[in-house]
């Protein structure tokens, strides 16, 4: 769907980054051929080579400890002789599938190499459960630059049980109340991301009229026959 939404700018200006060669092998196989697909898929995970700790007289010498960053990115291979992770040439789009905190990592570099001159988009990237992104300006980049753009998800249950979270951009993000008939009802809607209080609050809000009352009433009935 958003290698199609792209295709305009020419599959050779579009990447789409998986996490592991697998990933991308597979979507590779499942793509060939097919002309809204057309793109240029990579994996953004690189194997590390194995350090060698040559132990001689004074004994085996310690590594410095390094930071969560660096951990990610030795982890996933940026550290390797052949280079850290690169997009293509003349790439406009680069579509990043379900980075986790590692590959976080190598995203931020990337965008900090080409500014503005590519598009970048995370796609399922979750990152309101990520709490460590490394640096400072990372978490910045992350939280505070990139624009969500569409988002449908649980709201917090322990708070808003039964409610919904969505945002579809421009508009605004909005809090539904999903009752046991019909579609979602809108009980609160913000400019910014909702928070679990605000949930809450939206939630304690509610008032629900005595035929929506009467309804749930005769379904909790019917489903308590059957139990």
């Amino acid at each position: 769907l958003f290698v199609d939404m792209f295709q305009p700018v020419g599959g050779d200006n579009i990447a789409v980054i998986f996490n592991d060669n697998s990933l991308a092998e597979t979507a590779a196989k499942k793509w060939k051929g097919d002309s809204t697909c057309s793109c240029r898929i990579q994996s953004i995970t690189r194997k590390a080579k194995k350090s060698i700790v040559s132990k001689g007289i004074g004994g085996t010498k310690k590594k410095k400890p390094a930071g969560f960053a660096a951990r990610m990115a030795a982890e996933m291979g940026e550290d390797d002789v052949s280079g850290p992770f690169q997009l293509p040439e003349r790439c406009e789009v680069a579509l990043f599938v379900a980075p986790g905190p590692k590959e976080l990592v190598a995203v931020n570099r990337i965008c900090n190499d080409v500014g503005m001159g590519t598009l970048v988009v995370l796609l399922n990237a979750r990152l309101e459960k990520i709490s460590n992104f490394g640096t400072d300006d990372a978490k910045t980049l992350f939280q505070k630059e990139f624009e969500p753009i569409f988002h449908l998800a649980a709201a917090p249950q322990d708070v808003a049980p039964g409610c919904l979270l969505h945002r579809a951009y421009p508009e605004q993000w909005i809090v539904a109340r999903k009752p046991k008939v019909g579609p979602p009802k809108t009980i609160a809607s913000s400019s910014s991301r909702p928070t679990s209080e605000s949930c809450k609050q939206a939630y304690d809000s509610i008032e629900i009229d005595d035929l929506e009352k009467n309804v749930e009433n005769v379904l909790d009935n019917v489903a308590n026959w059957f139990q």
